[in-house]
């Protein structure tokens, strides 16, 4: 009896944890853990350094993948109609250099500055933040609004809704959801999925 019991118990805890998997990044709704990372300008930078900031468009981004290329003018197109209204662009490099290195520190410096940089680029070498955060691609936006003294994720996934053309964009997820947050709502769409290359993790 007494080892049938015990089998119970871990049957019963087995389905418990199926049921309830470990969260593996933020979600809407969270609240985001500052970071403090190394910028292009040599400067560490966190999001507690924005005083003045509503809220941060958080993008995940590389020099070498082709998405984040095609992506290229659209982010700094976000920075430049919405850093001056409370939501800058701060881009995150979490490849690992060994597998990518197109990603190395240098090379971001260089790519930054031969394509004009207003916004933060930030190197994330131990991907802490990239794991904190659930990133998976390249590019991936996580737009947070300050709340309370708290930043809030009230948006994940893609920029717009087509790679390849910015102009037939009809679906322009990241600009639909600053442009509600800064008329005092809440983005009717919240959540998409990621289109971009896988980031390049560190060997275990």
């Amino acid at each position: 009896m007494k080892k049938n019991s015990i089998l119970v118990v871990v049957f019963g805890l087995v389905l418990s944890f199926a049921g309830n998997p470990v969260k593996n990044g933020y979600e809407v709704g969270d609240k985001v853990e500052d970071f403090k990372l190394k910028s292009v300008d040599g400067k560490m930078i966190s999001l507690g350094d924005y005083k003045e900031a509503k809220g941060f468009i958080v993008v995940f981004d590389c020099n070498t993948c082709p998405y984040s290329k095609a992506y290229l003018n659209r982010i700094k197109g976000l920075n430049e109609k919405y850093a001056d209204k409370g939501y800058p662009v701060v881009a995150v490099n979490s490849n690992d250099p060994v597998k990518s290195p197109g990603d190395t520190f240098d090379e971001m410096v260089s790519y930054a500055n031969e394509n004009s940089y207003e916004h933060a680029y930030l190197y994330d070498k131990d991907q802490t933040v990239a794991k904190r955060f659930g990133a998976t691609n390249t590019p991936h936006v996580y737009i947070l609004k300050r709340d309370d003294g708290a930043l809030v994720v009230n948006y994940i996934g893609a920029i717009d809704n087509n790679t390849r053309d910015a102009a037939a964009a009809d679906k322009k997820y990241v600009e639909d959801a600053v442009d509600a947050l800064l008329d005092g709502n809440k983005p009717s769409v919240n959540k998409t999925k990621a289109i971009g290359c896988t980031i390049k993790w560190k060997a275990a």
